[in-house]
């Protein structure tokens, strides 16, 4: 089984996190803060073992999920004409984990780097590159926007995800605009992609039943 560079990229990742836990460990107060409230305060506790190592361990489980989809789906071979924006978005994803939990140890060393700046912006980043996966995914049972009415029709499929990267774009952008209303930040996060979820399934109903006449 060929390993891909991402996958390499993901395991010195999730390995970093398990340095920086190990390392600040020590430093850590017994209760760490690990959940902030739409307005950035905090309202959640962990014990500093579990708020360190618990989302590495995650992490882990994540980056086998993520490897194992393409090696399994009936359609892998679609996977593979668009396998590098999949596996650029892998490893975004990751970084944004990372941030997360960099954020959170900062906070608990007493730098408190608001939550909410970077929620907004790595989800915008997110979002914006998922619309950039879904203008280049082909068919797949795992990837992309996936209704009963894209899998059965790659006509179907390829306009929904057309119409629906542009659509993820916009998300992205709604999302980093938030930084600038970060009390609403469920509103720049939440509301936009839940919009494009909707219309997506909506839009790919219709198209499907255009076809199918």
């Amino acid at each position: 089984m060929k390993i891909r560079k991402s996958e390499i990229v993901v395991f010195v990742l999730i390995l970093l996190c398990f340095i920086i836990g190990i390392y600040f460990y020590p430093r850590m107060p017994d209760e760490m803060a690990s959940h902030w409230n739409a307005q950035g305060e905090v309202d959640g506790y962990t014990s500093k073992a579990e708020c360190l190592f618990i989302m590495p361990i995650m992490f882990i489980g994540l980056e086998l999920l993520f490897i194992i989809i393409p090696r399994v789906d009936p359609k892998k071979e679609n996977i593979e004409k668009f396998r590098k924006y999949y596996d650029i978005f892998i490893i975004l994803f990751f970084l944004f984990m990372l941030t997360i939990y960099i954020q959170v140890i900062l906070w608990n060393l007493g730098i408190k780097i608001m939550p909410n700046i970077i929620v907004l912006i790595g989800f915008g980043v997110i979002f914006f590159y998922c619309g950039i996966l879904c203008e280049n995914s082909k068919m797949n049972w795992f990837i992309g926007i996936r209704t009963p009415w894209t899998l059965s029709s790659e006509t179907v499929w390829d306009k929904t995800h057309k119409i629906g990267g542009k659509l993820f774009k916009i998300a992205g952008i709604v999302s980093i605009l938030g930084i600038f209303f970060q009390k609403y930040l469920i509103f720049f996060t939440i509301v936009p992609i839940s919009v494009v979820a909707i219309f997506t399934i909506v839009y790919s109903y219709v198209e499907y039943k255009k076809e199918t006449k």
